[in-house]
């Protein structure tokens, strides 16, 4: 394996629906808001600039898609600091009918513990995202994980 496959984070998950259903769940913020962010500016389209609001934590983040082919891949350039990293979303259709999701966040600045923590938050944060998307679409629930990972009450005190 070759160290730029080592600098990234992976995340993976069986979505029993088809394949068209959960690609629009990554492209449009009226889906996606049940399962991720809670606001998103437009739908993703290539070359056009969207910003994702977390307004629980009032954070916001810019990305821009490098690459949609429908069905298949959406790839984003993530601006959540100076350097964007580099955000790949697969879509795999199964013999019944059921899409495999594969997440690749890479392209970090980071070297060292710095490297480790941030994949580690990286895969962690997007496992979280897949598992919210199989309840919202296989099960009509939003689990509420993206508010529930970080408690006002714990941030609070620094915990």
């Amino acid at each position: 394996m070759s160290e730029s496959n080592l600098k990234c984070s992976e995340a993976d998950m069986l979505i029993r629906k088809p394949v068209s259903e959960v690609f629009q769940a990554f492209i449009d913020p009226e889906v996606t808001k049940h399962f991720w962010f809670t606001k998103g500016s437009h739908k993703l389209e290539v070359d056009k600039e969207v910003i994702w609001e977390w307004e629980m934590y009032n954070f916001s983040t810019k990305v821009v898609a490098k690459e949609i082919i429908p069905n298949h891949k959406i790839a984003i350039n993530w601006f959540t600091s100076e350097q964007p990293t580099s955000v790949d979303f697969n879509f795999k259709t199964l013999s019944d009918g059921s899409t495999f999701v594969s997440i690749k966040h890479y392209g970090f600045d980071k070297t060292g513990d710095e490297l480790l923590e941030t994949i580690k938050d990286s895969t962690g944060g997007f496992t979280i995202v897949l598992a919210g998307l199989k309840a919202y679409l296989e099960h009509g629930i939003n689990l509420n994980l993206i508010l529930d990972k970080f408690p006002k009450e714990l941030m609070q005190h620094g915990n």
